[in-house]
């Protein structure tokens, strides 16, 4: 399930940064100068408080910017075109794109390939402005959803323990549905047949090893070609949590397709 952005990055203004030298007896003194010109588009990242010292960086030495960029945090401002694996690989985030996804989880939510043009990251430091009430509001949150999802979870072992599927593409959509019905997942049979034949041809251990997801070390997997950020994110409780489980692999899809598209029935082509 590849997720793909189609961005591009927006204009910079057109000013770009000089050093002048004043010479006072045998010492000289660097005075940054701004003046218009029509040099190239600057860097992505934008400093919230740039100083003296960064300007002259920026000006004098790039790659320092990437340095200073590293040791203390800075946002970033996602463009058209940008995933974060590119943006972990661009900006050199320590960690990669899992790190990235991490400190700026609650601004990206559950699934770390749906980010947008003008969503705001924090680069080099996990941003905790929030973290205390957020804990709490969580702690409220797990302890409601606590009694509901081990209710699901008993029901959805009952399911198959009480039924019988064949070991094959009928039987494990069949479950699937009987899982989906139990936590209110939409979906057809002829819905998951027809997109687990374009994406996998009904083979459970499939992988696809080329496209700019395994690039980025999250290969698409499994029956529906489910990604691990997104199988974990959409995964059923009571299921397998391995994502080449043909069952959980279908529930999953189906799960993350009925949050974004209302329906696995209404996909009907990369999704």
């Amino acid at each position: 399930m590849a997720a793909k952005g189609k961005h591009r990055r927006p204009k910079s203004n057109s000013l770009t940064r000089g050093l002048a030298a004043a010479g006072t007896g045998g010492a000289a003194l660097v005075i940054p100068v701004m003046g218009a010109t029509t040099a190239g588009a600057a860097p992505a990242v934008t400093h919230s408080a740039p100083t003296m010292k960064a300007t002259v960086l920026a000006a004098a030495k790039p790659a320092v910017v990437k340095a200073v960029a590293k040791s203390a945090p800075t946002s970033y401002s996602v463009v058209v075109g940008d995933s974060l694996a590119k943006i972990a690989h661009d900006l050199d985030v320590s960690g990669g794109w899992k790190a990235l996804y991490q400190d700026n989880r609650q601004a990206i939510g559950g699934d770390p390939t749906m980010i947008h043009p003008g969503l705001t990251l924090t680069i080099g430091k996990q941003a905790q402005a929030s973290t205390a009430t957020t804990d709490r509001t969580a702690t409220t949150a797990r302890a409601d959803r606590s009694a509901r999802s081990t209710t699901l979870t008993q029901a959805t072992a009952a399911v198959a323990k009480t039924a019988s599927y064949t070991n094959n593409l009928d039987g494990w959509i069949r479950q699937s549905l009987d899982i989906m019905a139990q936590h209110g997942i939409p979906g057809s049979y002829d819905g998951i047949y027809r997109n687990v034949m374009r994406e996998s041809s009904g083979n459970p251990l499939a992988i696809n090893n080329w496209d700019s997801n395994a690039a980025a070390g999250i290969p698409s997997k499994g029956l529906l070609q489910v990604i691990d950020p997104t199988f974990q994110a959409y995964h059923v409780p009571g299921t397998s949590t391995d994502s080449y489980d043909p069952v959980a692999n279908i529930t999953a899809a189906c799960n993350y397709a009925a949050s974004h598209y209302g329906s696995i029935d209404n996909v009907n082509g990369a999704y």
